[in-house]
């Protein structure tokens, strides 16, 4: 009872302390997503956004052993023809995935699905973003959203989509965000 209320009042006053977590954690080293074409995305995230492609991995398949659901809870026939690793400047890294499966869903899940997820990229120039996107014929979902209340009070956001539709975002914070006022720990902020 003690360490909840102890812990309680750390989140309250906006000091979070790890108490537990996984041994040897140091932070995020990639973000894997599966895409339809893999040179389609990789030309994307390297010839639009500005990425760097690393190298190649693949073809894998599990031939006729379970390996590839073992391993990665994907149908046992499943193959890989091929992935990339890309590095989009100070980040995290992205494992870009080709997948054939006997039954791939070939439907993007929206952000409200279960599994739906977006990638956001830092940006210092949100209007030269912007425009630059729509320059390239990116959709772009909106204009930018500034926020001007709450802990995101200083960011501005907004969402566009990559040529296969998957959900892509730019925001930007240059004086920082207002939860910073409120808390000594920090997220993880692409400006340091």
């Amino acid at each position: 009872m003690k360490k909840t209320l102890a812990a309680l009042c750390l989140i309250a006053s906006g000091s979070v302390a790890a108490a537990e977590g996984l041994p040897g954690m140091k932070g995020m080293d990639h973000i894997g997503f599966t895409v339809p074409d893999l040179e389609e995305a990789v030309a994307f995230f390297t010839g639009t956004l500005g990425c760097q492609a690393f190298y190649p991995l693949g073809p894998f398949s599990g031939g006729d052993s379970t390996w590839m659901q073992d391993q990665l809870n994907v149908d046992p026939k499943a193959t890989i023809p091929a992935m990339r690793l890309v590095r989009c400047a100070n980040g995290a890294n992205l494992e870009v995935f080709q997948y054939t499966a006997p039954d791939q869903n070939s439907e993007l899940p929206r952000n409200s699905d279960i599994g739906g997820h977006h990638l956001a990229f830092y940006t210092t120039d949100m209007d030269g973003a912007v425009a630059y996107l729509q320059n390239k014929g990116i959709t772009v979902l909106g204009a930018p959203t500034k926020m001007t209340e709450g802990p995101s009070a200083g960011e501005t956001w907004v969402y566009f989509l990559a040529p296969w539709g998957m959900q892509l975002e730019l925001v930007s914070y240059p004086g920082g965000k207002a939860y910073e006022a409120d808390f000594d720990a920090r997220l993880w902020d692409p400006r340091s």
